[in-house]
This record gives structure tokens, sequence and C-alpha cells, in this order.
């Protein structure tokens, strides 16, 4: 295997960002706990405060009203299971949201665990089901709140929803799943992970309530994210990891520093390539093209709807994920399928099924996902070692003929 390599995982994890890198680095050799009040400490606590902004004004949102995380599994665990309270006009009073909660069967084994582990009473958690191209229908989420009003009466249900499936690219709708969720009195909560650098994201405009963010999808560093609440009056109930009343009790225990200010770094560095996006749907529909004329029977994932700007989830019939990764590996390619969350295992993955894609699509389903430094170089690398496999996919066949 040559030393250069291919990488289009980006939806797993995105290179780190020289300016994050740096940033990382530069804050190891600060000596001070951001919460002590001396020179040193100050001078972390400025840090963590410049990246607070920076992570604030990548989602068009208040910095006080950004809570580091460790990343977006936390995120997700923290608002399921310590619960939201609001005083807003939506839901007058301050009331903890300990209601039912509604999430699409295709959201991140992240959101569908922490859902599982919250000890839901039973008929509190409802799934939504989605259509054949991965959306959420605004009717089906009308009917799933209108279950959740009759199983509790009176108690705002929680619903979560990604902007963008890690595994498809497939967008939701979410201006307009907001607005029945906002009808129904609910609450959203919206998994922005696969959003920066790749689609612009205002809070306001989604319509979201709070949503989270991973630094590591984005060019920051791993082991650290965040949750951003849409308005001051909307906040955990508690801490999901109680300790001194770090990031004003919402979350306890000492920041990471260095973690939080590579987060504000890669947002920067984000905001500063407004142009990125429009570049990747360029590289990705030269892939998809290319592809379609490589394998006639290539199936693509939400083709006919609005993806990811960097991603392609394809199948072609009788070419095995299990084996394909291995192919491409030893050629010098990363890619995936379905999530890297999954301890490494390649599995039949849980949105395709969601989506009612035949069980021999779902088993040979490949994932390439781009970024700003991707080439089409890259992409060559890619289709030649797809093109050997076919190959001896085809000279096999004729083998067994023959025979």
């Amino acid at each position: 295997m040559g030393a250069v390599r291919a990488y289009l995982d980006w939806n797993a994890t995105a290179p780190l960002h020289p300016a994050a890198r740096e940033a990382v680095l530069s804050a190891m050799a600060l000596p001070g706990n951001p919460s002590s009040i001396h020179a040193e400490g100050r001078a972390a606590r400025g840090l963590v405060e410049a990246a607070r902004r920076d992570v604030a004004a990548l989602v068009g949102g208040e910095a006080a009203n950004v809570v580091f995380t460790s990343g977006a599994t936390e995120a997700a665990n923290a608002l399921l299971r310590a619960g939201l309270q609001t005083a807003c006009a939506l839901l007058p009073g301050a009331a903890a949201l300990a209601g039912p909660v509604i999430a699409a069967r295709i959201e991140h084994a992240a959101v569908l665990q922490a859902i599982e582990a919250a000890g839901l009473p039973a008929g509190y958690r409802i799934a939504l089901p989605v259509t054949a191209d991965g959306l959420v229908a605004p009717a089906a989420l009308a009917a799933a709140l209108a279950e959740a009003r009759a199983v509790a009466p009176g108690q705002p249900a929680m619903v979560l929803i990604q902007l963008a499936n890690n595994e498809t690219g497939v967008i939701q709708p979410l201006a307009a799943l907001a607005a029945v969720v906002r009808e129904a009195g609910g609450i959203l909560v919206v998994d922005a992970v696969q959003g920066p650098g790749r689609l612009p994201i205002e809070i306001a405009a989604l319509g979201a309530d709070a949503l989270f963010l991973s630094a590591h999808k984005f060019g920051g560093p791993k082991g650290v994210g965040a949750i951003i609440f849409a308005r001051s009056e909307v906040r955990q109930s508690r801490a999901f990891i109680a300790g001194g009343g770090q990031e004003s009790g919402q979350r306890g225990g000492t920041e990471n520093v260095a973690g939080i200010a590579g987060m504000g770094a890669a947002a920067r560095a984000v905001r500063a390539m407004p142009e990125a996006p429009q570049n990747l749907i360029q590289l990705r529909d030269e892939f998809e093209n290319r592809l379609n004329h490589l394998a006639a029977d290539v199936e693509i994932v939400g083709k006919g709807v609005s993806r990811l700007p960097n991603t392609t989830c394809f199948a072609i019939s009788g070419l095995s994920a299990a084996q394909a990764l291995i192919a491409f590996d030893l050629d010098g390619v990363a890619v995936s399928s379905g999530s890297a969350c999954s301890s490494g295992k390649v599995r039949s993955s849980h949105v395709l099924e969601a989506m009612g894609v035949p069980a021999a699509i779902r088993e040979g389903a490949i994932r390439v996902s781009i970024g700003p430094e991707t080439t089409r170089a890259d992409l060559d690398r890619c289709l030649a070692s797809l093109e050997k496999q076919l190959a001896r996919r085809r000279a096999t066949a004729q083998s067994a003929t023959a025979a």
C-alpha cells in the first residue's frame, strides 16, 4: 500500500484543520484553570469564551446559549436524560419537559441509544417513520405528536430530527417540520452534526429550540462538541454531569480548554469558506456521473431529493460492502459503509432499512463523503479501485457460468 491515500470519509471525521491544530497546541501550553481568577486562569477563560462566540456565530446563535460538551453523543444524552425547561411564549411558565420523545427511525445511533437509555415510561417513546427518500413527512410528524398528546395530555413532547443524515446525506425540511412541532406545543431538538461546512445553519431559521454539534465533523479536534439553545429561556432542567457549576451550571467539570479552542478555530475556518459547499457539489456530481458510467446498475440513495453536497451513498448489485471496504482500503482509499460509530463493524444500515431499501442494496451500501481538501485525483483513485472490484466480480461470474 502506497504512502498516498485518498481519504473519503469526512462524514465520520474531517481532517483536523491547521488553524484548529495550532489553537489546540497553543491552548495546551497554558497552565491555568478557566475557573481560576488569577492571570493564568483568566487567559484560559478568554480562550473558552472566544470559542463560545465563534461556535455561536457558526449557527447564528448567541454565545450565552452555548454549552460545551465532550461531543454530540454527550449532548444527545444530556438533552434527553436531563430534560429541558422553558419559559417561552410557546410553553407559558417554566416547565420541565418530561413528556414523550419522538425521533425519526433514521436518527444517529447516539440519539436512538440515548432514548433507549432514558428509561421512558411505556408509550413515551414514539418512532417517526420516513419516506422511501428518507424524509420525515409533516403529516407523519403531526400524527406522532397527536399520539404523544394522547399518551401524555398536557406534557410537551420532545422531537429529535437530524438536519442531514450522516449515511445518506438526505436533508430534512426542518422549517416545515418545526412549524408542525410549534403548532402542537412541542419542542424541537436538531442534530446538526453534519451541517457545518456543508450547509448554512441559522438556528432561528431552522425553528429549533436546541441543536448540537461535534467539532471533529468540521475540522476541529475529537472529543469536544456543543449544545446551542435558541433562546435564553431554554435550558437543561439540570446538569447532566454534576460538578462545580461550570458552563453556567449546565455541565460540570473543568472545561476542555484545548479542545474548545480547537473547535472555535474550526468554526472560524468554516465561516471563512462560504464557497466550499458549491465546490463540493461539483465534485460530488462529477463522481456520481462517472459512477453511472462505470456501473449501469448502480443505486444512489436519495438521488431525487436534497442531499449534503459532499455525500454519496451507493450500492451495486452483487457488491458486498464488507468485502468492498477491505478492497478499497488495500487500494489506498478510505470510505465507509453507513455510520462509523458502530465499533468498527460493517452491518446492515438501520437508516436504509427504515427507508425500505431492499436487503441486497443495504448490504452493499458504500458511503463516499468528501471535503474541501478532496481532489479529483482522490476520486479517480476511488473509481479505479471500484473498477478493479467490478472486473473481478465479472471474471468470477464468467468462471462460474463456464463451469
